[in-house]
């Protein structure tokens, strides 16, 4: 049904991924120019590129993000709270940050709650905002439960099914349950597995607000065309200099 989203609705669902350890520089820059042609949420990228990113972004309403604690999150609190440092420092508009999965495996649920709380206070004092990463594929529905439950108490933005970088991504199942048992104020983030539009939608369908996504481009090509819109493609290949 074309009639019950909109293109920038569903654009600005899209986290553009640049997380792959083996991109290059041309293809950080190439990934930050898509994702202000398509107007999407934000660019995901690798830290070590995040100030170029932000300075790219500047003047859009892409926002610069990147990750901490990726991808295993057993990085200690400290650690990860200097890398919120860094990145607040270097333009970061939000974080996604990954749990301690061995302490949450252990039931170590006051470690995590500290750490979270410690985190999320320093995103939120940077003016920044915070996604919490569960890693979904090594946990049972009774952790996924209690971290919906713990982040819904330190005040986080978003929760999240996973980085991409385990034996799977995000579920329907897994994300109605992080919808079910979070506040109506934290968002759900999907990540891992969401690569066309019908599974995007799928989402959108039951609460998720962003979702990971290095096959930006098509699917959002995909959603113009089911709309009745000019491709952006198209139109980024007439258009003038400093469209």
């Amino acid at each position: 049904m074309t009639d019950s989203y909109t293109y920038e609705a569903i654009a600005k669902m899209i986290d553009h991924s640049l997380l792959n350890p083996t991109l290059t520089t041309r293809e950080f820059e190439e990934g930050c120019a898509l994702a202000i042609r398509y107007n999407v949420a934000s660019v995901c990228i690798l830290p070590y590129y995040l100030a170029r990113c932000a300075e790219v972004l500047a003047g859009t309403t892409v926002n610069a993000s990147t990750t901490i604690g990726f991808p295993h999150g057993g990085h200690t609190t400290a650690i990860k709270l200097a890398e919120v440092r860094q990145a607040l420092k270097d333009g970061g508009q939000e974080l996604d940050a990954v749990i301690n999965i061995s302490k949450a495996r252990s039931g170590d649920w006051q470690y995590v709650q500290d750490e979270l709380a410690a985190l999320t206070e320093a995103v939120h004092e940077g003016g920044a905002k915070i996604k919490i990463i569960f890693e979904n594929a090594y946990l049972d529905d009774a952790a996924k439960i209690r971290l919906c439950e713990i982040c819904g108490e330190v005040g986080v933005d978003w929760v999240k099914t996973s980085t991409g970088y385990a034996p799977s991504g995000a579920t329907l199942a897994d994300l109605e349950l992080m919808r079910k048992h979070s506040p109506a104020r934290v968002q759900v983030k999907a990540a891992g597995g969401i690569r066309d539009l019908d599974s995007l939608l799928a989402v959108r369908a039951i609460g998720v607000t962003r979702a990971g996504a290095t096959r930006t481009e098509t699917m959002l090509e995909d959603c113009r065309k089911r709309l009745g819109l000019e491709p952006i493609a198209q139109i980024a290949a007439v258009a003038p200099a400093g469209y």
